[in-house]
């Protein structure tokens, strides 16, 4: 028999009455009393002496009585233990990140999160680009975060943060130390990307458009090695101004400025056009998109720690 009807059946019982167990279920006193009928019949025996007032059970009825007790106590133990499963996981908020992304971000951006909703957990996880975008697409992740986002068949791209790039140089370069005006970097010899990275296409266009034309004469697939080749090498390179703090800070690089120079590297949320967003999910990328309206929120990137996972693209 379905559950309900045992329920209404300890409610008449425990009420001792038909119209207030009736009433406990949201039903009418003739359907309670109909339900209890059909559970008669389907055992084919007495579970309620009627002929008394009020009205008693049969010793069949106290033993069905306290069998289903216990049945319908089970069920919706287990409701709620399922029901509390499932919002457990649908406050939890699957996040797959670019490495220099979260390794600025990450422990900001979850715990801002955390602090408005306090419910809700980030899990992020560090990959390379082609990674994030394929975790996105095959539903092993909610969101992923990007530079240089892109919108495919199956992959909604949403604009995040544009952070600026800039000059930095070891202490030792030439150009370490004042402001130097754009025409004075022609040729100039660069540590940059690898040429197949969207970085490298992206840097190179831009400082294209700006007239200016440098010589990448060493290049990797990620930022913290680039950094470590400019120290080591008293070298110069375009990076990300965020990505380079605590380098800055130290004493280990140099920011040069460069007079009307714009570089900027566009950072974005992709998720899976197919897939639902759950609530979480979706208040995450409302909290990302309002603190880059709102600057005096948008968190400020950390130092970045070295020792970042061999291969691990900084765009």
């Amino acid at each position: 028999m379905h559950v309900k009807s045992l329920k209404v059946f300890c409610d008449v019982v425990v009420r001792r009455s038909f119209s207030r167990g009736a009433q406990d279920n949201g039903v009418s006193q003739s359907a309670a009393s109909q339900i209890v009928h059909q559970l008669e019949g389907h055992l084919g025996m007495q579970l309620i002496d009627r002929s008394k007032r009020p009205f008693v059970l049969t010793a069949e009825g106290e033993a069905y009585y306290e069998g289903c007790r216990r049945l319908v106590q089970e069920y919706y133990l287990l409701q709620e233990q399922v029901r509390s499963l499932h919002e457990e996981q649908a406050t939890r908020v699957r996040v797959a990140s670019i490495y220099s992304i979260g390794l600025s971000y990450g422990r900001l951006l979850g715990e801002g999160f955390t602090a408005r909703h306090p419910r809700a957990q980030v899990q992020m996880g560090y990959h390379h680009p082609d990674r994030v975008y394929a975790l996105v697409s095959e539903g092993e992740v909610d969101i992923g975060l990007v530079s240089w986002p892109r919108s495919t068949r199956t992959i909604a791209a949403v604009d995040w943060l544009e952070e600026p790039m800039g000059l930095v140089c070891s202490p030792a370069h030439p150009l370490a130390g004042g402001t130097v005006r754009r025409e004075a970097l022609s040729g100039l010899e660069v540590i940059g990307f690898d040429r197949g990275l969207r970085v490298r296409r992206n840097v190179d266009r831009q400082l294209g458009e700006q007239g200016i034309d440098v010589r990448t004469e060493i290049a990797f697939d990620n930022i913290d090695t680039i950094k470590r080749a400019i120290v080591l090498n008293g070298g110069a390179g375009f990076l990300p101004e965020p990505t380079v703090r605590g380098e800055l800070q130290a004493g280990e690089l140099v920011a040069v400025p460069v007079e009307g120079l714009r570089l900027v590297r566009p950072l974005g949320i992709i998720h899976w056009r197919r897939s639902r967003l759950g609530a979480s999910a979706r208040l995450f990328i409302e909290y990302l998109t309002g603190i880059a309206t709102r600057p005096n929120e948008t968190p400020q990137a950390e130092a970045s720690p070295t020792g970042a996972p061999r291969g691990a693209e900084g765009t």
